[in-house]
């Protein structure tokens, strides 16, 4: 990279928003990828017969691949470098939506596919943010993770959209094949990036480097985890089955249930970049953190006593601000507390928490439901998003203390 392109501590002077666009573009894509597959599994298991055991290890695979390996892929990226991540990601998405086409019938063979898929969503989830961070400027940054935060309801609505068309066709698969084109036209972008020299984070044959995290900020990024994890347990946990409650708990027809677990994911993107407007104005991530994810305990406690429909749609949309909130947060918490971008390697310890919430949360829903009713829901999810909660708090008055005298915020 040239001086022009790069200021003081490696930071950029300007904003390479076609580097922002890239890995934005990035994340969304890998988060289509795992969520093409709820809204055609209907027909899969009426076609296939799958185990609905089995079936659910769909979903599941993603965050078991995400919690085997993404600190390895870390410091695999710092050692080799974005490129040849975005290489490795491609192949690895490509042979696996294209070993589930081959042999749909066998649920095994799907299940390997989604493995494979699942290892390449760990590279993008690590460099999609890693990217957009790097390439913005400390002026667009909150921005950049801002739009970067809203990868997981951008790929679940993309998705969403595109399947009654396919099913419409009678061709589940054309979700699979639109993944694979994809896949490969992000590749050829990359590419094209890195002759400009673009990415922001050195060049693109070389490593990742990244200096050596003190004590102090190991401790906070390790805190951050622990609140992604409790967080994304209570957010998956309720996206994957809100429009089942919709259904058996609120007597909602199929249609309106549709409509009903879109309004908190439509709120929570608006949200997410008025989240960075903010950050970008001088409020603290850690401070702001805090609210978002109390909001979110507070949504759980009042949910038993929303009895009404209207009081039900309040919820949703206080949900959905509090979603909006705590995501773009938690992906500008590594940059907030080392005080510059951050790179592969601490991403990929804040989203070994996010996988490990997103394995244990659907299921833990599950196996509760299935021996409490729905009613037992809302206190469970209260007291995880309460146990986040402290963890914000504790955050914050660390990042207090060790930020006394200084003049960013706290």
């Amino acid at each position: 990279m040239s001086g022009k392109e790069t200021g003081r501590h490696g930071s950029r002077a300007e904003t390479d928003w076609a580097g922002v666009g890239f890995g934005v573009a990035l994340a969304s894509l890998v988060a289509y990828q795992q969520f093409k597959l709820p809204p055609v599994l209907p027909t899969l298991l009426e076609r296939y017969g799958y185990d609905r055991a089995l079936a659910g290890g769909f979903m599941s695979i993603y965050a078991v691949a995400g919690l085997l390996f993404s600190v390895a892929i870390g410091r695999w990226l710092v050692r080799h470098g974005a490129m040849r991540g975005v290489a490795a990601a491609a192949l690895l998405m490509i042979a696996g939506n294209s070993l589930s086409l081959l042999a749909p019938q066998s649920g095994w063979v799907m299940l390997a596919g989604r493995a494979f898929e699942g290892c390449s969503f760990a590279f993008g989830a690590i460099l999609g943010p890693a990217i957009a961070g790097a390439c913005a400027s400390p002026r667009h940054r909150h921005f950049a993770i801002a739009l970067i935060s809203a990868w997981i309801p951008v790929g679940q609505i993309a998705a969403g959209l595109g399947a009654p068309v396919a099913l419409a066709a009678g061709r589940w698969q054309d979700l699979w094949y639109v993944g694979i084109a994809a896949t490969a036209a992000l590749w050829l972008w990359s590419l094209t990036l890195a002759r400009r020299g673009t990415f922001g984070l050195g060049n693109a044959g070389r490593g990742m480097a990244e200096p050596s995290l003190s004590a102090r900020e190991n401790r906070a990024l390790l805190i951050g985890s622990g609140i992604f994890l409790l967080w994304a347990a209570q957010y998956f946990a309720y996206m994957t089955w809100l429009p089942q409650y919709l259904v058996e708990a609120r007597a909602l027809g199929p249609v309106a249930a549709v409509f009903g677990y879109l309004l908190p994911v439509v709120v929570l993107m608006g949200f997410n970049l008025l989240t960075g407007e903010i950050l970008r104005r001088g409020m603290g991530v850690t401070l702001l953190l805090l609210i978002g994810v109390a909001s979110q305990a507070i949504t759980w406690w009042l949910t038993p006593l929303a009895q009404s429909d209207e009081a039900g749609i309040a919820l949703l949309v206080f949900y959905g601000i509090g979603a909006g909130i705590t995501p773009t947060c938690l992906f500008a918490l590594p940059g907030a507390i080392l005080g510059r971008a951050a790179g592969p390697h601490v991403f990929a310890v804040i989203m070994t928490g996010r996988n490990v919430g997103v394995l244990i949360g659907p299921i833990m829903l599950a196996l509760l439901q299935g021996h409490g009713g729905w009613n037992a829901v809302a206190p469970l999810l209260a007291v995880t998003t309460s146990l986040a909660t402290v963890g914000a708090l504790l955050l914050h008055a660390k990042h207090r203390h060790d930020a006394h005298g200084a003049r960013e915020p706290a």
